[in-house]
């Protein structure tokens, strides 16, 4: 069976790419594609695959944006980093959809749903899908999934003080002091925390508001986070987002 991963998270591609090899090793991915532009120009240039594994948001659009520039007749599988208020949406004709970090039973039933579907299958609605999504009120990411080890855990999100970014790694550190790996980068955590309690400070730390305990002039105009936990590295809020930074704190 050929499929390829449309997902912007690299560890996450790798991650679900490995999966489906202990799932099944009759499965070829053929390539991993981190956006709708790169998505398009590969579909039209190569043979249909068996089965799409794709992420909703991508790091240029929508992921549905791909059907209307591409001829994708493949049935699809989604995955989501957002909680059960999308499960409705997801279950439109579509094979299946899967909630990060994906389970390995979670994945295994999915293909198991694939094969037994893939004759009938039809075109996801995706009118009715992209109405749904226009008419939900915004909400964010209450928790997260987590792996430890072979354990799986859920933090919640008002328990998390800031994220950071190290070797190219995202790590969250919670209220009690844990550094934590995950598999989104600070770009997506942008797009699931609400933007009233976390900010994007520079490249490397997205604080929490209630993480911030003092904030510190500094030489060239900078202003200096401490944060608590205490972090690592000296954090400090770049030049081009002091303004926004500001009009945040005073909300």
């Amino acid at each position: 069976m050929n499929t390829i991963i449309i997902e912007d998270e690299n560890l996450t591609a790798q991650r679900l790419e490995g999966m489906l090899k202990k799932c099944d090793s009759g499965i070829n991915v053929l390539t991993i594609l981190p956006s709708v532009a790169e998505s398009v120009e590969w579909l039209r240039k190569n043979d249909m695959p068996d089965l799409v594994f794709m992420d909703i948001h991508l790091e240029d659009d929508l992921c549905f944006k791909i059907f209307e520039l591409a001829p994708l007749t493949a049935p699809v599988i989604f995955t989501t980093a957002y909680d059960e208020y999308m499960i409705k949406a997801f279950k439109v004709n579509s094979i299946d959809y899967l909630l990060k970090p994906v389970n390995l039973i979670e994945l295994m039933a999915a293909l198991d749903k694939y094969k037994a579907l893939r004759d009938r299958f039809s075109k996801p609605d995706f009118d009715t899908l992209l109405q749904y999504i226009g008419q939900r009120t915004p909400e964010y990411k209450t928790r997260f999934m987590i792996t430890v080890g072979n354990k799986i855990r859920s933090i919640e999100t008002a328990d998390i003080a800031y994220f950071y970014s190290d070797e190219k790694i995202t790590f969250m550190v919670t209220r009690e002091g844990q550094h934590l790996p995950i598999d989104f980068s600070l770009d997506k955590l942008v797009s699931l925390l609400d933007p009233r309690q976390f900010f994007r400070v520079s490249r490397q730390y997205l604080v929490g508001f209630a993480s911030i305990q003092t904030v510190l002039t500094h030489f060239k105009g900078k202003l200096k986070l401490e944060l608590a936990p205490k972090s690592k590295q000296e954090v400090f809020v770049t030049g081009d987002r002091m303004t926004d930074f500001k009009d945040w704190l005073g909300r």
